[in-house]
């Protein structure tokens, strides 16, 4: 099942987006003229809760959609970083909370037919306020510290957009409840 890579061109190289247009052959022969790949940096979230219980949402607006969404912290790894340092990282820049512990729960592809990229998503526990924020130029978020059984209400609701976060959110939750390993 798998394609042969006949011949790759980048249409745009940038840390964030690098867009390439693949000619690829199928098993049976089938030439594959144009198929659009954009390539993205692996990226962590993390259902992370606090040493009283509170899960920590951050709010932020999200420009392709147009909105503000409540979402959970995370961000891209950097080169050659491991993926629970990465989470670390971005809980501390982002809440200014370390926690005790941090374990991934599951790794997804955000949409396998056009972006390359995983997401490893992580449940991290008994997190303390350390430090401030040290948010990236771009990045305003607004942190709020929402009771874990209202987070599991709210995501019952649909109040999250973000899906890798709400997949996130579903693991950590099975993990919560004794129902994975």
């Amino acid at each position: 099942m798998h394609w042969k890579t006949i011949s790759s061109e980048y249409l745009s190289n940038h840390l964030y987006f690098t867009a390439r247009k693949d000619v690829c052959e199928m098993p049976d022969g089938t030439i594959v003229p144009s198929y659009f790949v954009v390539e993205l940096p692996p990226t962590v979230c993390a259902m992370a809760v606090t040493e009283d219980g509170n899960v920590i949402l951050i709010k932020q607006y999200r420009h392709p959609v147009g909105e503000i969404l409540t979402e959970l912290p995370g961000g891209f790894l950097d080169e050659g970083e491991d993926v629970k340092t990465a989470i670390a990282r971005e809980l501390m820049e982002e809440t200014g909370y370390q926690f005790a512990e941090i374990d991934e729960v599951g790794k997804v592809a955000g949409n396998p037919g056009v972006l390359s990229g995983y997401t490893h998503l992580f449940l991290a526990r008994g997190g303390k306020k350390t430090s401030t924020q040290s948010l990236d130029d771009h990045e305003q978020i607004d942190i709020q510290l929402v009771p874990l059984e209202e987070v599991r209400a709210m995501l019952q609701r649909n109040e999250f957009a973000q899906a890798l976060h709400v997949s996130c959110m579903l693991y950590a939750f099975q993990k919560l409840d004794g129902l994975q390993v």
